[in-house]
Parts: C-alpha cells; sequence; structure tokens
C-alpha cells in the first residue's frame, strides 16, 4: 500500500512530531501537540514515565519478556525462554495471534492491545479527536522489532534478536500492536492513520555487534509489520535516528520514511535513483530539519535558517521529473528526533519551529 493506491492522504508539507516529550503531564503534552500539528497530531510519550520508555511500553503481553520492577531504577526486562510455563504461554501467545489475524476485532482483554497505564497520552488523544475539525490524519507510534530485540536480553547478556523463539514473537506481537492502534485511532478520528514503526537500533546496522545480521531479515520484519498496519487501514511510515541502510528501508513496504535531514541528509541524498522510485510509488518523506540533538542548533535556528536549509537539500532531489512544489507534497515537516531528553523550553522550541517551518515553505511553494 502507499499514498497512489490509497488516494486518502497528501502529505502536502504539513508538521508532524515525533512522540517523547519531556513533560509529566499528558494534558500539557498534548496542548502542545495539538497547538503545533493541529492537522495530524499525535499521541506524547513521557519518558519520564518508567513504564512509557521505548521497550517497557510494548513489552506488556508477550510471554517471551519477562519485567523485573519495571517503574524502579534498578528494573529491567529480560526474555527468559526456561522459566516453568512457557511453553504454555507461548501455544496462548500464537492461538490469540491467529485468532486476531482472522478476526481483528480484538477483545478487551487481548494481549496485543495497549493499556491506559502503558500509554495514556493514546487514550488522551482518541477522546480528544471525536469532533474536531481540520484534521488531515493522526499519527501513532509502536517501537519497532529491531529495536525491541535487541534491547532485550536474557540474563547471560545475549540479544533476543539472536534466539528463533523470541524474535518470531516480538514481530508477531509488535504486528497486532500496530494494527490495534491504528484500528483504535482510526475509529476516534474518522481520518487516515500514520502508524510509525521507531527503530533507533537500525543506526546500529554494520557494527561488530550485528555483524551476521543481514539487510534481508530486516527487511522482512519491517514488512510484516507493515503489512499489519496496511491491513488494519493504516499507512505505515519508519522513524530511524542518526544514519543506517537507507536503501533497505527505501526497498521495503513503508509508505512514510522519517530521518534526521538536520543532521544526516548528506547519507541519504546520493541515494537519488532509490529516493526516485520510493517517491515514484507514492511514498512520503518525513524530513527531520528541525534540530534536536545539540541545545546550541535549537537556538541558532530560526523558520527563515531551516526553511532555507530545506530548500538547498531539496535541490539535490528536484529535477526535471519533481521540482521543489512536487516534492514538499510528498514531504511531512518534522523534528530529526523526539524532545523527550531535551529541556521543556527547549522542546516546546522545536515545536514551534517545526509548525513555522512547515507554514514557511507551503505559503512560499504550495500557495495560502
Amino acid at each position: 500500500m502507499s499514498t497512489a493506491t490509497t488516494g486518502r492522504f497528501t502529505a502536502d508539507g504539513l508538521p508532524v512530531l515525533i512522540g517523547s516529550v519531556p513533560l509529566t503531564s499528558h494534558r500539557e503534552a498534548l496542548d502542545w501537540i495539538l497547538e503545533a500539528t493541529p492537522e495530524i497530531p499525535l499521541w506524547p510519550q513521557l519518558p519520564s514515565n518508567p513504564l512509557e520508555r521505548m521497550m517497557p511500553q510494548f513489552s506488556e503481553g508477550l510471554p517471551c519478556i519477562t519485567e523485573e520492577n519495571p517503574t524502579r531504577p534498578e528494573g529491567r526486562i529480560v526474555y527468559d525462554i526456561g522459566r516453568p510455563g512457557f511453553e504454555e504461554e507461548m501455544l496462548a501467545f500464537y492461538e490469540e495471534y491467529l485468532a486476531a489475524t482472522e478476526d481483528p476485532e480484538l477483545p478487551p482483554d487481548s494481549r496485543f492491545r495497549s493499556s491506559r497505564e502503558r500509554a495514556a497520552g493514546l487514550y488522551l488523544l482518541a477522546e480528544t479527536l471525536p469532533g474536531r475539525t481540520g484534521l488531515v490524519a493522526v499519527k501513532g507510534q509502536v517501537t519497532g522489532p529491531f529495536t525491541m530485540l535487541t534491547g532485550i536480553k536474557d540474563r547471560q547478556g545475549r540479544a533476543g534478536y539472536f534466539d528463533d523463539t523470541i524474535r518470531d514473537m516480538v514481530i508477531k506481537g509488535i504486528a497486532m500492536k500496530a494494527a490495534w492502534q491504528a484500528r483504535f485511532l482510526a475509529r476516534a478520528g474518522g481520518c487516515p492513520v500514520l502508524l510509525f514503526i521507531d527503530e533507533p537500533a537500525l543506526a546500529g546496522l554494520g557494527s561488530s555487534a550485528f555483524i551476521s545480521v543481514s539487510a534481508d531479515e530486516i527487511r522482512a520484519m519491517i514488512n510484516e509489520v507493515a503489512d499489519a498496519i496496511h491491513q488494519a487501514g493504516g499507512l505505515a511510515g519508519i522513524h530511524v535516528c542518526a544514519n543506517t541502510d537507507w536503501g533497505l528501508l527505501l526497498s521495503s513496504q513503508i509508505d512514510i520514511l522519517s530521518f534526521d535531514a538536520y543532521g544526516f541528509f548528506d547519507r541519504l541524498a546520493p541515494l537519488r535513483d532509490e529516493l526516485n522510485a520510493y517517491l515514484d510509488r507514492g511514498a512520503i518523506i518525513a524530513w527531520g530539519g528541525i534540530p534536536t540533538s545539540r541545545a546550541e542548533d535549537i537556538e541558532k535556528e530560526d523558520t527563515g535558517s531551516l526553511a532555507g536549509l530545506w530548500r538547498q537539500q531539496a535541490g539535490a532531489l528536484t529535477g526535471p521529473e519533481r521540482d521543489e512544489a512536487a516534492l514538499l507534497r510528498q514531504t511531512l515537516i518534522t523534528p530529526s528526533c523526539g524532545t523527550g531528553s531535551l529541556s521543556p523550553e527547549l522542546a516546546h522550541r522545536v515545536l514551534s519551529l517545526t509548525r513555522s517551518v512547515s507554514m514557511a515553505l507551503r505559503n512560499e511553494l504550495l500557495g495560502p
């Protein structure tokens, strides 16, 4: 599926955010989000809450994962397939997975739902959406399977990715959680859903830690999650911090590629043929042109400088087949990453810049 085949969503240079916000109030965080991105709001993730960090937030319901004091500083999550009862738990997991693929209307107690305890911002957004005007789409997000699988380890320190049993269960569990969330948000908003797979660990591809990881394996797991999102009627995005194998992602079944254009545009730009093929099928670039990594960058940049940087970078991708306006129509303007590790003051500036840069480019290239 892509925007070319659905015909339901056009990016048009609109602003979108990456989920994490450095606040302790979901209501305040959502107010910030609705101010900055009223056309395509997302639900806030607050990493100040230990249950909303990347590993714990989407680990519930996966029997291969054991949580030990997840709300405490010494807490951790591990996988343990040798514990008593695991075989029975695994059988129950696959029975529920098969049932979910046949009947997507999950029961209230399904393991594939995200609970209010772990995703309070998701439920708050869903309660806020009905009756809102001006909605173009709504954005959700899940921790990606590769990030989850490389983040969870057994008690000997072996990553779950390298255990076939764990790998299959995590991929299928994340896929079903993404599908449930896409349907949940679609019912609440009555508009297209952009469901992003957050994969910061993909920045480690090619390192010694992942020397045995193949591109085909990564593409297959991303496609499995993307396919579940498509089956639920959503568009599948992927967000990677820093640099990765962009060709791998461009050749996958994702509809939206989110990347740090401020810091790593020069790593993606040489793949012009692959990018053109990706855009030709109607897919979208989520252009992370608003800096989030360094305070000095956030403070020194303004709307004019960042809009100018977009046009400078866009020049490397435009030509007779696609001018700036056409490229912007297949672009979302985003921060380079989430703002959860920033001060509230800097985070609010990032959100404000995301909106103002988007509006400046839309006015310049697409008209009022």
